[in-house]
């Protein structure tokens, strides 16, 4: 049985978090398939410590320096998109100002939780936002796991477990 989780957060996650999050994912990768996003900050020190056992979830065929190829790096609006946009709209506490990208952006971060399929969740969150907020796009991924009670460690926390 694969088991997954999702490594995710800040774009401006500081560098000695970050460096963490990488041994963190090489630690996991006997174990877990990472799921991130492929943003700069954290989504990128985790997918640098998962090697090559990893699902990305990209908002189109190609962002931020990767390319859709339907193995490790994912196109979202390849998969479930109809409904992972639904979940925008169910999540997101402004979808309706967000634009076309930034829609598409917090859409994929459906995938990041719940998998392609939309039914195939991760086990846990690792994630750093701000003030161990709810905010960003990290937010809007966080926001759904603790919907669906997915444990979520942030390491800007002194608890780090968040809970519904």
């Amino acid at each position: 049985m694969v088991m997954y989780y999702a490594g995710i957060g800040s774009r401006e996650t500081p560098k000695k978090k970050r460096r963490l999050m990488t041994k963190i994912a090489k630690i996991l990768s006997s174990k877990y398939t990472l799921r991130s996003g492929g943003a700069d900050g954290a989504d990128s020190a985790f997918e640098a410590g998962a090697g090559d056992n990893k699902q990305i979830f990209l908002p189109s065929n190609y962002f931020n320096g990767k390319r859709h190829d339907g193995e490790l790096y994912l196109n979202y609006q390849k998969y479930n998109a109809t409904e992972a946009m639904e979940c925008t709209w169910q999540f997101h506490p402004t979808a309706d100002k967000l634009s076309e990208f930034a829609f598409h952006l917090h859409s994929r971060n459906a995938m990041q939780i719940l998998g392609p399929d939309l039914n195939s969740p991760v086990d846990f969150v690792i994630c750093w936002t701000k003030g161990a907020g709810i905010t960003g796009g990290t937010g809007q991924a966080l926001r759904i796991a603790l919907h669906y009670k997915i444990p979520v460690y942030n390491l800007a926390s002194p608890t780090l477990l968040m809970e519904n």
